[in-house]
């Protein structure tokens, strides 16, 4: 096993690499060493806003539960998810990488309900812990393959209760192309309920069924993502004569205007008490000092969210799109109520899970994140480091406290003078985290620079492989 120093620690804080097949991974550890590991609960909303979690700045929708978690650890307020839209991120989320080495770059489109998805080659975060003695499950969301072969529980996850498309009722389990979407492992099987409770529901008996053994619970929450509806709305989606792919959608349930900001205020708030019930557990169960839990969300906020006076929302390559809410907690080892602006993202969190848990990671396989354990837990500066976004027809770096965006032809590797000219920006988040003033044209020379760091980036990541989104 690798060392676990960094979880011993008890201080301040201040502010295309080749597929590795899973034998690499070793073998599970011994049981009388699987006490002494963390275990975690990662928390994940869908579409939720820079601007819709009460600490950070949210004067619209309660959310004391989130708040308890940074008030009990660290907010961190330069995260980022690795995708604005929701496949990608979950992608980098699941595996360490950017989701351009695995080929999901877009969303895992439900029309026809496509044979694609994250290719059972990659090494996701569940698989990793399960060869240090973690027991694993995700309940909620999965969007990374519609078909049984992409199912979670052929990813490493010992139990999987939820979703494999986008979104789907609240109510009715029926997603967005007419199909019944609720599956019990590798079987459909309905329960009936408001997803965001059943979410809450499994992942309590989850803890519960296993306070005694490591695990590593994974909560995908479909809120706040359309359909808009509260707990005590009405299904919007049914399906013709009971038969998969014939949607009908009662419009007269589908609420507009202000009865849309409270359906999704609504929706905040349940996953926000659901979160406080996965709390209380932990601490019922007397494993709240023993558990670290790491929120945040999936991209920036659709229609009714906000991205709290950033640039663009869900889908855009501007901030709005990928900075998102986090915050994670483990008490005794990282401080209470600590901020901090290094720049993180999703990709970070298998390799930081690794490091805590004591998982040895496969040699053969590229990770693109780092561990975070020793800044959550000592206050250390991340190392320097460049990160980059994709989104449709557009590429963005990340360098210090520059912002290099290249949109349309501009992205091009051989793009001409006049295209580079038009659709580069350049932004100084230090000065302009709104990302109101383009200063590309005062720094021709940070462009350049940065220009061959993007092509540069590009050409690895979508080396040899296929495009599976």
């Amino acid at each position: 096993m690798t060392s676990r120093r960094h979880f011993l620690k008890t201080t301040s804080l201040a502010a295309a690499a080749l597929a590795a097949p899973k034998l690499a991974l070793g073998e599970p550890a011994a049981a009388n060493e699987l006490r002494k590991q963390p275990n975690f609960v990662i928390i994940l909303a869908d579409d939720l806003g820079y601007g819709d979690i009460t600490c950070f700045g949210s004067k619209r929708f309660k959310t004391p539960n989130v708040d308890a978690i940074a008030k009990a650890g660290l907010r961190m307020t330069d995260f980022h998810s690795n995708g604005a839209v929701c496949s990608p991120t979950r992608a980098a989320l699941l595996t360490g990488r950017y989701q351009q080495r695995s080929g999901i770059t877009g969303v895992v489109t439900a029309k026809s309900h496509r044979h694609t998805g994250l290719d059972q080659a990659e090494v996701t975060f569940a698989e990793v812990l399960k060869t240090a003695g973690y027991k694993t499950a995700l309940f909620g969301k999965w969007h990374t393959g519609y078909a049984k072969e992409f199912n979670p529980t052929h990813q490493g996850f010992d139990e999987f209760r939820g979703y494999v498309s986008g979104n789907v009722d609240f109510h009715s389990h029926i997603d967005q192309e007419g199909h019944f979407d609720w599956w019990n492992g590798l079987k459909k099987e309905d329960d009936k309920g408001y997803t965001t409770d059943l979410i809450t529901k499994y992942g309590c008996d989850f803890i519960r069924r296993h306070k005694d053994t490591p695990f590593c619970l994974y909560l995908p929450h479909e809120a706040p993502h359309y359909p808009l509806q509260g707990r005590n709305d009405p299904p919007q989606r049914s399906r013709k004569d009971g038969k998969d792919g014939q949607l009908v959608v009662d419009r007269d349930a589908v609420p507009k205007g202000a009865k849309a900001m409270r359906a999704y205020t609504e929706m905040i708030e349940v996953m926000d008490e659901g979160i406080g019930k996965v709390l209380e557990t932990l601490r019922e169960c007397k494993l709240e000092n023993d558990t670290i839990v790491l929120f945040f969300s999936d991209n920036g906020p659709a229609h009714e969210g906000s991205s709290g006076g950033l640039k663009g929302r869900k889908g855009s390559i501007n901030e709005g799109g990928h900075r998102v809410p986090a915050c994670v907690q483990w008490p005794g080892k990282i401080k209470a109520g600590t901020e901090s602006a290094e720049t993180m993202m999703g990709a970070d969190v298998l390799v930081t899970l690794a490091d805590a848990g004591g998982a040895k990671l496969p040699a053969e396989r590229k990770f693109d994140g780092v561990s975070l354990m020793d800044h959550w837990t000592t206050g250390k500066a991340l190392a320097k480091r460049d990160l980059f976004w994709g989104v449709n027809k557009g590429i963005a770096i990340r360098s210090g406290k520059w912002k290099l965006i290249a949109s349309g032809a501009s992205a091009k590797k051989k793009a001409s003078a006049k295209a580079v000219a038009k659709g580069v920006q350049l932004y100084d988040l230090s000065k302009d985290i709104g990302e109101r003033k383009n200063v590309a044209a005062q720094n021709p020379t940070v462009v350049k620079a940065l220009r061959v760091k993007l092509n540069a980036w590009m050409a690895d990541v979508t080396k040899g492989v296929k495009k599976r989104s």
